[in-house]
């Protein structure tokens, strides 16, 4: 497997300061790499602890690290069983010829109004063909957050799809759900440091008070962004936001971004919470 390792501190600024407000650029020009490119990005932590995608996490690693597709990712893309459904789903429901359309890729990781575009039937369908024998009887929960409004984000599928396909494993305790929920999401985190491979940023976890789900206080945490100086994710510096998956760094993410980031996980976490007993408190226990 890969491993981390960490250099020397560049750069700080303190969760003070930016809670305090002080101005950072955070609009700097976001690259705008290759679908499959940004795909490899969002999809590259959970295939790397093994959870979905080609068996060979070096390889696509390495594809991902490359920035451009000479068909390799597109081909370890198509593996993502979870993913690449959704990447179809979108693309055919606005119009667009590739799933890993880059209109299509940021959709569905970081979110548009593109999703909005889509009609309740194509998503209803969708999910019926997908889940509806996984599930057994708990597709009628499923299907419940389709009708509320959902679309296929990666929210959505993290938060109302998994816990009813069995995807949060049979040990159904809220701290272990609610990490699972928590580091599966894509998060948004502020740069505070950058140390070599790793950077420090300051990101708000996801709470559980017995009835609801929702956004703890910030808290700091040390992610991943290359291997020995190599990795997929933009340059970054002290003050940028950014897009988290698990441990590691996505990419950097504009205001508006961030915000549809935000936009489309608030409507997903509303739902399960609006669920009553048949949301948050079904998956936690």
């Amino acid at each position: 497997m890969l491993e981390r390792s960490a250099g020397a501190v560049t750069n700080a600024i303190s969760p003070a300061t930016i809670a305090a407000g002080r101005r950072v650029d955070t609009d700097r020009l976001v690259t705008r790499v290759p679908g499959p490119v940004l795909f490899a990005r969002y999809a590259f932590p959970p295939n790397h602890h093994g959870y979905c995608g080609p068996a060979d996490n070096v390889a696509f690693f390495q594809q991902g690290v490359v920035g451009e597709d000479d068909g390799g990712l597109r081909a370890m893309a198509k593996e993502f069983a979870g993913a690449w459904p959704y990447l179809e789903l979108i693309a055919h429901g606005t119009g667009l010829a590739d799933p890993l359309d880059r209109r299509v890729v940021e959709a569905y990781w970081i979110g548009s109004p593109r999703l909005d575009q889509l009609g309740l039937p194509d998503i209803g369908d969708s999910m019926e063909e997908r889940f509806r024998f996984k599930s057994g009887p708990r597709f009628s929960s499923l299907a419940e957050g389709v009708l509320a409004g959902g679309v296929p984000h990666h929210s959505f599928a993290v938060f109302c799809i998994y816990p009813w396909v069995g995807l949060l494993g049979d040990d159904r305790r809220a701290a272990q759900a609610l990490t699972v929920l928590d580091r599966c999401r894509i998060r948004w985190g502020r740069v505070i440091s950058l140390h070599g491979d790793q950077v420090v940023v300051e990101s708000a976890p996801l709470t559980w008070d017995g009835l609801r789900l929702d956004y703890g206080a910030p808290e700091v945490e040390t992610v991943v962004r290359s291997i020995d100086g190599v990795g997929m994710a933009s340059e970054l510096v002290v003050g940028d936001w950014v897009s988290l998956h698990w441990e590691w760094v996505c990419d950097r993410l504009s205001e508006q971004q961030r915000r549809s980031l935000r936009h489309y996980t608030d409507r997903h976490l509303a739902i399960v919470n609006e669920a009553g007993d048949r949301g948050p408190a079904a998956m936690l226990g």
